[in-house]
């Protein structure tokens, strides 16, 4: 029999986030790829799991999968964690799903901790349609991005690091809007968690004004009004 991967989410910052499930998969797996080794190891040292773990990152995804699935097709069964969330979101996982399935071995995703929903959820914008972002380029393809997004209806998710947060709000007013709603999070679960909620222009102030830390996910309202029938190439 072959073996099978596992994605299984880590807690984001509270580690009573985790699920019975998830710990019962993490101690019975063969071995465990990590994000980050070191990341992962105060949790797993925590709950007493002490399964092999191998890193598994952006810089080695693509040399280190044909390895992954030769252990699989060995019989091993193997757990993907990323340093906390949900494996593939926004973190290394996709390559390797993808190169699993193509093999025709079984992958299996628990569900459980993941940042944007909580943020999405609590900050009182519409949630019954939205499109994940996640974090939008750098340099290369950063303003086609953004002009793509002008017109968009639906909910908006971003993440965001402390020291390009501002720089993205004020970005976000200029395509956006001053006036557009919206709504940060911060140190989710964690003793500090913070979540403003307003316009732009008010949140970034609010940033301007405090000290910035921890991973940020921003949420905004869609655009009320349709793309003008002049406009509607605009991001083609």
């Amino acid at each position: 029999m072959t073996g099978k991967l596992y994605l299984v989410p880590t807690p984001i910052g509270n580690l009573e986030d985790i699920t019975l499930r998830a710990l019962r998969i993490l101690k019975e797996v063969d071995l465990i790829l990590a994000e980050d080794t070191r990341t992962s190891a105060p949790m797993l040292k925590h709950f007493e799991i002490d399964q092999k773990v191998f890193a598994h990152h952006q810089h080695n995804e693509h040399k280190a999968v044909a390895e992954i699935v030769k252990f699989l097709k060995e019989g091993k069964n193997i757990a993907l964690i990323s340093d906390a969330g949900t494996p593939a979101i926004s973190d290394p996982g996709f390559l390797l799903v993808r190169e699993v399935l193509k093999h025709n071995l079984p992958v299996e995703c628990l569900p459980g901790a993941t940042a944007f929903v909580p943020a999405l959820v609590n900050s009182g914008l519409p949630n019954d349609r939205f499109t994940f972002e996640g974090f939008i380029p750098v340099k290369k393809g950063r303003q086609t991005r953004l002009k793509e997004l002008i017109y968009e209806q639906r909910t908006m998710i971003f993440y965001e690091s402390p020291h390009r947060l501002l720089k993205t709000l004020e970005e976000f007013i200029e395509y956006f809007g001053a006036d557009r709603q919206a709504a940060i999070s911060r140190e989710l679960t964690k003793m500090f968690e913070e979540n403003v909620r307003g316009t732009l222009t008010e949140i970034k102030t609010h940033f301007e004004e405090n000290i910035l830390k921890g991973e940020f996910v921003i949420v905004v309202a869609g655009n009320e009004k349709p793309a003008p029938k002049k406009d509607k190439d605009y991001y083609k």
